[in-house]
């Protein structure tokens, strides 16, 4: 089945491109060819860290991470993400609520981005505390690394500039990826995790080649807006096949 990672690859190129996983792309897909919905998480997460681990290293080694605000944000979440890949979930459930996040995920990425400059924050920014929480639950629980929710809403209330939400993003998708996939990993065992990855080296080899690309190469040929819109749409796109199947 070579569409599938090449799948995985055009995913971790789009979201490497705008500073996302990926995991929630990566877990349609996965769900789409009949994957077992239950190793779906440990594939999607584990490909998550692929890609976000070299992006947060070029972030840390520019300077653009605001490390205390960042870390706030991640290590509220980081507990609910856990609590999440712990929680059990009938399948039926697990692909709505997946679904639901995957639509919900391509319609916030067209929501308006604010100016790279300077601009005060909103007073709303002071809340983004509270939305972590809900974000890192959501992120263990279906496979996901919960940035594509956090980002838009750190850009409408101004919460920093455009860079360092790039970067605080990035930071929150891989901390909360790592606690989710902790999480699926003591709900399902070792032997579980083992059998996920021994099918997953192709789509890992994958979303690393994507993600570099994406990182380095795709923000010099298309406009940053232009891939918001083609990931989105390939978003939506996942999310929609979901619900109507």
């Amino acid at each position: 089945m070579i569409w599938l990672p090449l799948g995985f690859f055009l995913t971790a190129l789009l979201y490497a491109s705008v500073g996302f996983g990926g995991g929630s792309t990566y877990s349609a897909l996965l769900t789409l060819v009949g994957f077992d919905y239950l190793l779906l998480p440990l594939v999607s997460l584990a490909c998550n860290v692929v890609v976000v681990t070299g992006s947060t290293l070029r972030f840390a080694r520019g300077g653009t991470v605001p490390w205390r605000r960042a870390l706030i944000l991640s290590l509220i979440a980081a507990p609910l993400a856990f609590l999440g890949g712990l929680t059990p979930i009938k399948q039926h459930a697990f692909l709505i609520v997946l679904g639901l996040s995957l639509v919900g995920a391509g319609l916030a990425l067209l929501l308006p981005r604010s100016p790279g400059g300077t601009g005060d924050p909103l007073p709303a920014a002071r809340f983004m505390t509270f939305a972590a929480a809900p974000l890192g639950y959501l992120a263990g629980l279906v496979g996901i690394g919960g940035g594509i929710f956090l980002a838009p809403l750190l850009h409408l209330t101004r919460w920093a500039q455009a860079r360092e939400i790039a970067a605080t993003t990035s930071l929150f998708i891989l901390i909360n990826s790592l606690a989710g996939l902790a999480g699926q990993l003591a709900k399902n065992g070792p032997d579980r995790f083992a059998e996920a990855m021994t099918g997953a080296l192709p789509l890992l080899i994958a979303v690393v080649l994507g993600g570099q690309l994406g990182s380095v190469l795709v923000l010099r040929f298309l406009p940053e807006r232009v891939i918001r819109w083609l990931t989105a749409a390939l978003t939506v796109w996942a999310g929609s096949r979901l619900l109507l199947t």
